[in-house]
């Protein structure tokens, strides 16, 4: 019996996922057959459906490698020690898909499948809720260790930050001269301006303000 190589099959799986990536990105759900989607991973059709049983699987699929990777971004976030170095690492991490000509087209397109089909609409809702749930826990360390703004609602931060980050992909969909690279120089100061904004708050016992505004613990 032939054995299958788990690291080979996820290997091609995912190689899949990002040829039909580019093809959904490009024109859409609807108009993207299965047979652009072979040609695009240099594959046969037959070897497209040992891995997806049909077009949809494979748009879905491509959300489900998201949640992965989303969960593994967090996980990492969370071997941090220092929670203000764990919130960049997964707001920085994330807001590089802003560099991806790929994704904004992907966020239009899955928008407009989620409001016809509440199980993708669940996956992708769910994702966005990892990411949430994950910065509401790493935002409400961070006020307990005096990293960032202690008047900060941890909830209501994380909702804003999620937000921020989203926000520049509808613009490079609206104004296509932007600069990605420059507006995601001006994202991140942005995010790092909302949690430790230069004001004159308190300290937590036996901390600092430096004269730029940061809190630094004692």
């Amino acid at each position: 019996m032939r054995t299958v190589d788990p690291a080979k099959h996820e290997a091609k799986r995912r190689a899949i996922l990002d040829a039909a990536a580019w093809c959904f990105s490009e024109k859409g759900f609807e108009k993207t057959t299965t047979a652009e989607i072979c040609r695009t991973a240099g594959i046969s059709t037959g070897s497209l459906f040992h891995y997806f049983p049909n077009k949809r699987a494979v748009f879905v699929g491509i959300f489900e490698q998201d949640g992965d990777e989303t969960a593994a971004l967090i996980a990492a976030a969370h071997e941090l020690a220092d929670p203000w170095e764990a919130i960049l690492h997964v707001l920085f991490t994330v807001s590089e898909q802003l560099l991806n000509p790929m994704a904004a087209r992907l966020v239009l397109e899955v928008a407009a499948q989620c409001a016809r089909d509440a199980e993708l609409a669940e996956l992708v809702q769910g994702n966005d809720r990892a990411l949430r749930d994950a910065l509401i826990g790493l935002v409400k360390r961070a006020v307990e260790a005096g990293r960032i703004d202690p008047g900060l609602d941890p909830k209501t931060a994380a909702s804003w930050l999620v937000a921020l980050i989203d926000a520049p992909l509808s613009r490079v969909i609206l104004e296509p001269d932007l600069d990605p690279a420059a507006e995601l120089a001006v994202l991140k100061v942005l995010l790092i301006r909302f949690l430790r904004p230069v004001l004159p708050i308190s300290p937590p016992a036996g901390g600092r303000v430096s004269d730029t505004g940061e809190i630094s613990p004692g």
